[in-house]
């Protein structure tokens, strides 16, 4: 079976928080080309998530954001701080 014919799984908050996360980790690799303007662009939007969704996530979706808005956030710093 083809990766392009391999089955999806269902689109739900978690796996749209991971995307989101995957693209930053992207974003800040340096075999792909570290691009910090992008990077900052979609910790962004997964800080407006944050903000927009405060009270209607359940408990796991909750700390999945915070862990995750961490990590990138963390991860930016550092990277930021390479590139000076």
């Amino acid at each position: 079976m083809s990766s392009e014919s391999a089955p999806l799984s269902p689109v739900d908050f978690s796996t749209f928080v991971v995307s989101l996360a995957s693209n930053v980790m992207m974003h800040l690799d340096e075999k792909e080309g570290v691009n910090l303007p992008l990077a900052k662009h979609t910790i962004d939007i997964l800080s407006m998530l944050e903000k927009k969704t405060a009270g209607n996530l359940g408990p796991d979706e909750e700390k999945l954001l915070k862990s995750v808005l961490y990590q990138v956030r963390m991860s930016y710093v550092k990277r930021s701080k390479d590139a000076v």
